[in-house]
């Protein structure tokens, strides 16, 4: 006999009651351990939960802490959903999606996502010639691909070469980003501004991409609280709703960066714009502010192409005429993004979006009430869309 099954709608049935982060720096003297759980406990103080109640917790498959030791450290009760996302940056978004499908389905009650790292201070994965390369970096790394900013730097010279794009529009993204973080006092670039003369003048890491076409190395970690729909509005903070979510894992797509495909400049975000919006009662054009993964430069303007805010080919021109700056068509990573702010593989502009809907920003765009946030682009990634 065949079993009649009802999905629940996940559009607005949870919602971000919490958010909370360490400092950010080059060098913390903590473990990571001890960040993630500093970091989770402010997040539920924020929310006015008590740790006792969390019931399901969600990270990266690179985090070094797993449940078992966060769940002890900070006194939760009995898990019962527990999961981790792959892909590096390109599963932030992810891990807030998978707690709200288990909350929905009654999985749990109480969720908590965090990332926490020690990248400032800790090794370089890339530098360890030895190790046994992944299949994808098989094919790359012995033709000088050693490292994520130069599959990244291929890209941007194929997509300088298709439509045009310049280094100047790769810094409307560093400046847009590096003038949010200097009104940001957590930022690491808070008192650092950033020039045209600075950036054309900075050193190559991976042509055509300088120092500041890269993001921060940090140490520091962040975390959120996800509950019911219903329970959000009596907790202590202002609710943010999560909207609609999305990942994305596009046909035959191959490591990081799609070389082998007839079109390498479409990548997962496209994949994942279609399940977004398609479960969404707004677009892009509703989009009030954008938290935009930016670990490069480059990866933005794809993103505004994937995403639907332009077409194919039109990224580069929007960052144009302070586009992405406060006032402009679409302000962006409004806290100084992984460019000038901290780079957590992409959490921070989880907590940054839900301060913009919650009017709390350090860059407020007035009247904020929608927000995209996205994961990274080039790896398998995915997306969530919050409301006020």
């Amino acid at each position: 006999m065949a079993m009649r099954t009802t999905a629940a709608p996940l559009k607005d049935a949870t919602a971000i009651v919490g958010i909370g982060q360490t400092p950010f720096a080059k060098q913390l003297p903590e473990s990571e351990k001890t960040l993630a759980c500093r970091a989770i406990l402010a997040a539920l103080d924020d929310a006015g939960i008590a740790p006792s109640e969390v019931d399901a917790f969600a990270s990266y498959t690179m985090e070094e802490t797993d449940e078992v030791e966060v769940a002890k450290s900070i006194g939760a009760g009995d898990v019962t959903f527990f999961s981790r996302v792959g892909y590096g940056g390109g599963g932030s978004c992810a891990t807030v999606a998978h707690l709200a499908a288990a909350i929905t389905t009654g999985q749990a009650t109480v969720g908590v996502a965090w990332r926490s790292r020690k990248r400032g201070s800790g090794p370089r994965p890339w530098r360890n010639t030895q190790a046994q390369l992944p299949t994808p970096a098989q094919w790359t790394r012995p033709y000088g691909l050693l490292r994520p900013v130069d599959e990244i730097a291929m890209l941007a010279r194929r997509y300088m070469h298709e439509y045009g794009a310049t280094r100047d529009h790769f810094f409307n993204v560093a400046l847009a980003c590096r003038n949010r973080a200097n009104q940001n006092p957590a930022a690491i670039m808070y008192d650092r501004p950033l020039t045209r003369e600075m950036y054309m003048t900075s050193r190559w890491i991976s042509e055509p991409l300088c120092l500041f076409d890269n993001c921060l190395e940090t140490d520091g970690a962040l975390a959120c609280v996800v509950v019911p729909a219903e329970r959000a509005r009596d907790c202590r903070a202002a609710p943010v709703y999560i909207h609609s979510v999305a990942q994305a894992l596009p046909a035959q797509h191959h490591g990081m960066v799609n070389y082998w495909t007839e079109s390498p400049l479409t990548g997962p975000s496209w994949t994942a714009a279609r399940h977004l919006w398609k479960h969404a009662d707004f677009g892009p054009c509703d989009v009030h502010v954008a938290q935009i993964y930016d670990a490069f430069t480059p990866l933005i303007p794809l993103s505004l192409e994937g995403y639907g805010f332009c077409g194919r080919g039109e990224g580069a021109a929007f960052t144009e005429g302070g586009a992405l700056e406060l006032g402009g068509r679409l302000p962006l990573n409004t806290g100084g993004g992984g460019l000038s702010e901290a780079y957590v593989h992409g959490f921070n502009l989880i907590n940054e979006g839900v301060r913009q809907l919650r009017g709390s920003s350090t860059a407020q765009v007035p009247g904020a009430a929608t927000c995209l946030v996205t994961a990274g682009e080039g790896v398998p990634t995915s997306a969530l869309l919050l409301r006020s």
